[in-house]
């Protein structure tokens, strides 16, 4: 392990964690957190020491007992691993190209930064997705729509995205200007956690490299024709920021797969949950059953069939793919 000043505090070590360490535990263990997954290796960094460790923890089952980035680990006196701490939350999605699969994505995240672009790009059917997967692990979201350099009006960008839901935080930068993206300190202080999600080519890696004030992760051009930059980071690493936060980028994601998200899409489609309760039958499906209350909504104007057919596309996919994940798993 290299030496360095870091504290547990500054690294993010809460109240949380030490409870779930016995006092047997303390003193032959000692807590790393990993901040980045390599292929055969992880990159931890602990009180006063960072450097590399194989992810083997004994007696490991599924997949959500391996570490992923932004986990806690004990590890003993020989750096081997014993065990992942408890997680405050965890973001995973079902595997890119396996349905039967699922892949933990960060976890022990204070604030989800959700990174849209303010160009063709843009896509609320995308935002609800990231919002989705937020809401379901309880962390509060932050949609940041950045490339506000490349159009006249910015405020229609921001308009779509907080019709999304009531309240929903909303902020729209240039990701190259540091002034621009001052707005996001408050939720980037010190030992506190922000994951950023959005597809390929959004500004992630320049917004990361604006707050870092550095230019350490290389970002690509914008493609003539789309709008759309190439996909520039390939690893999911956590990232110190001069107010003491960290931020956690990862690769960008235009798949993102939902499955056991149920209560997610109910808070973020909660105007067709609350509606649905007023359904004559309680397994309506909405379609030509009589006494349907969201089909009566939608004639009246107070939802919408655009909106109406997201929900039910998710909802749709969700529960496929839970059943796909779900049968996989060992009984």
């Amino acid at each position: 392990m290299k030496p360095t000043n870091e504290t547990l505090e500054e690294l993010g070590w809460k109240t949380y964690f030490s409870e779930q360490v016995s006092e047997d535990e303390a003193r032959r263990c000692h807590p790393l957190r990993v901040m980045a997954v390599h292929r055969g290796k992880i990159a931890v960094a602990g009180a006063g020491g960072r450097g590399f460790i194989a992810p083997n923890i004994p007696g490991a089952g599924s997949a959500d007992s391996h570490p992923t980035v932004g986990d806690w680990l004990l590890v003993d006196g020989t750096l081997q691993p014993v065990r992942v701490l408890h997680r405050m939350n965890l973001f995973k999605r079902r595997a890119p190209g396996d349905r039967r699969k699922e892949q933990m994505i960060a976890a022990n995240v204070d604030t989800l930064f959700i990174v849209a672009s303010c160009n063709q790009d843009f896509s609320v059917a995308r935002l609800e997705r990231y919002l989705v997967l937020a809401r379901e692990v309880g962390v509060n979201p932050v949609v940041v729509l950045t490339k506000t350099d490349l159009t006249d009006t910015p405020e229609v960008f921001a308009a779509a995205a907080r019709g999304i839901e009531p309240g929903l935080l909303v902020e729209a930068i240039d990701g190259r200007d540091l002034a621009s993206v001052a707005c996001l300190a408050g939720w980037c202080a010190k030992g506190e956690t922000v994951a950023l999600l959005g597809s390929s080519g959004v500004g992630k890696s320049t917004l990361v490299n604006t707050l870092r004030g550095s230019n350490s992760i290389a970002t690509q051009a914008i493609r003539t024709g789309d709008d759309t930059g190439r996909h520039t980071t390939t690893v999911r690493e956590m990232h110190r920021l001069d107010g003491g936060g960290w931020l956690l980028d990862t690769p960008g994601m235009r798949e993102l797969q939902l499955f056991d998200s149920a209560t997610g899409i109910a808070e973020v489609f909660d105007d067709f949950a609350l509606v649905a309760q007023d359904c004559r039958f309680s397994d309506c499906a909405h379609g030509v059953e009589p006494g349907c209350a969201i089909r009566a909504a939608i004639a009246m104007g107070s939802l919408t069939t655009v909106r109406f057919d997201r929900w039910r596309k998710l909802a749709a996919e969700d529960g496929i793919n839970a059943a796909q994940v779900r049968a996989r798993r060992p009984r």
